[in-house]
């Protein structure tokens, strides 16, 4: 598959490893145009990400249960991130989202309620060469490095 020239990287940015929800078909969602914004969600102290997810950024998507294989790409649009919220503030927003977001009912579950939150919305999403990447324990569901290349197997 040939590399397209959609986006060239630029200084201050970085690259993200994005697990999605194969239970809840997001990256198909995606593909379909249907949910254009992902969530990540923090019980604790602090905002998820905390400030490192920057528009222009690049996604890189892998599904939940596979074999680590990373298929798509995609630019952060735009990035939303709350201050600490009651959770009664917290299920409000992530329903007033709920359509660009389309969470699976076990999703809802798990983002709705936390004290912090953050969308993310993604635009020019696009199926790249498949390729692996080296997962180490301590790896979350969301890796951000300086470049993909320092992880690619």
């Amino acid at each position: 598959m040939p590399q397209s020239t959609w986006y060239q990287k630029r200084e201050s940015h970085a690259d993200h490893v994005v697990y999605l929800d194969k239970k809840a078909n997001e990256l198909q969602k995606m593909l379909d145009h249907q949910k254009t914004m992902i969530i990540r969600g923090a019980a604790g102290k602090k905002v998820p990400l905390g400030g490192r997810v920057k528009q222009d950024d690049i996604l890189y998507f892998v599904e939940t249960g596979s074999d680590l294989l990373i298929t798509h790409r995609a630019l952060v649009k735009s990035v939303i991130e709350t201050n600490k919220m009651t959770e009664e503030e917290s299920i409000a927003f992530v329903q007033k989202y709920q359509k660009e977001l389309m969470l699976a009912p076990h999703q809802m579950t798990r983002w709705a309620g936390k004290k912090f939150l953050c969308l993310i919305e993604v635009h020019q999403l696009e199926q790249i060469e498949p390729f692996q990447y080296r997962r180490e324990s301590n790896m979350d569901d969301w890796i951000i490095v300086d470049d993909i290349n320092d992880i690619k197997v």
